[in-house]
């Protein structure tokens, strides 16, 4: 993970203490191995530090496999979207379940529990 993705990650993030933004010069790499960052954060203003360990990392892609992954992303064909009604109708139903809930659930997946 290199610094600018670091200093990212922290670019929209404030201090606890006195709400100051971090700047760039907040933000230092105290360890870096393969898939662990140790980040050190200075308040500029207060002078509080925070400590942050990051695990895992940014993984160098593959341009062969980037093609695929770009192709998930585009919009496949499937059913409908979910809409407002969708999750109202979901909630309404969740909402009115009883002691019967367990009718809901076929015969052959209750044999399984």
């Amino acid at each position: 993970m290199n610094k600018k993705i670091i200093n990212m990650l922290f670019s929209d993030m404030c201090c606890s203490e006195c709400k100051s933004d971090f700047t760039e010069d907040s933000v230092f790499v105290l360890r870096k191995e393969k898939n662990l960052n140790v980040i050190q954060v200075i308040c500029q203003h207060c002078g509080k530090s925070f400590g942050i360990a990051l695990l895992g990392g940014c993984v160098e892609k593959d341009k062969t496999k980037l093609a695929k992954d770009e192709l998930a992303l585009q919009i496949q064909d499937g059913p409908d979207a979910i809409c407002y009604d969708d999750v109202i109708d979901a909630h309404n139903f969740f909402k009115n379940l009883d002691e019967s809930w367990e009718k809901y659930i076929p015969e052959d997946l209750k044999k399984k529990l």
